[in-house]
């Protein structure tokens, strides 16, 4: 693992877009396509924006998996990561090979999850755009994460410390309005990615950070799992690295 600390989101959703873009040039160029998956939230606005600016990707060779999607919403729903997705990305760039959205309204969550293992498991990820949540979760694996599942998809409980973020992030009215399950991928299948290119801004968000960097590897924090990985890139803002010791910073960057 290494980081990248920028002075603003701004700053840092373009250097991590730069470095995804890239990537994602070298699987086209390899092999004549390219897999992504993508990540929704606050954390990942700026960097969606500058990723679909980026002038020098051949959409039409790509095509995107959906991280994660609350179980019982349909995608016009204003928290929807369907909707999300559709606004942020695959509406910006028209050309793009396919879009393999979760569907969380699917009658039989268990059936999706079939699904979609069925056609991410015939494609290499060239890379994973993903977050941390305030609770160090990586996609909706809450502490602790099941570490071991080799399924692609998995249905899981959301516990309450990762629904009071989507509460306080403003998705949802009040808690209850926050859904209790979701269908998200599994940490297996986010670390096989060849390239994994986490951004990570907020203060909220510090205390996770120094968790996944400076923690040992555990299911407790789920996204220190990351350290394993051989091509994992953290880009921060300095809010967000501001529990990072000096020693921490250099060594990693």
């Amino acid at each position: 693992m290494k980081f990248v600390v920028s002075k603003s989101k701004e700053q840092m959703g373009e250097r991590a877009a730069k470095l995804g873009a890239q990537r994602i040039g070298d699987a086209v160029k390899a092999e004549g396509e390219a897999a992504v998956i993508l990540a929704t939230g606050m954390s990942q606005f700026t960097m969606l924006e500058a990723l679909v600016a980026e002038p020098d990707v051949d959409w039409s060779r790509v095509t995107a998996f959906h991280l994660d999607e609350y179980i019982g919403i349909d995608e016009h729903h204003p928290a929807s990561f369907r909707r999300y997705l559709r606004e942020r990305f695959a509406s910006k760039v028209p050309s793009l090979a396919a879009f393999h959205y979760v569907r969380g309204d699917a009658a039989e969550p268990a059936a999706e999850c079939r699904r979609l293992n069925d056609l991410i498991s015939a494609k290499t990820i060239a890379v994973a755009f993903v977050g941390i949540g305030e609770n160090g979760h990586l996609a909706f694996n809450d502490p602790p994460a099941d570490f071991q599942t080799e399924d692609p998809f998995i249905v899981v409980d959301l516990d309450e410390a990762c629904r009071k973020q989507q509460l306080g992030e403003g998705w949802f009215p009040t808690l209850g309005d926050v859904p209790r399950r979701a269908i998200s991928m599994s940490i297996r299948r986010i670390m096989a990615s060849r390239t994994i290119v986490c951004t990570v801004p907020d203060r909220r968000k510090a205390e996770a950070v120094k968790c996944t960097v400076d923690g040992p590897v555990s299911p407790d924090c789920p996204a220190s799992i990351m350290q394993r990985h051989p091509d994992c890139a953290l880009f921060l803002d300095e809010p967000a690295a501001s529990l990072l010791s000096e020693e921490t910073l250099k060594r990693y960057s």
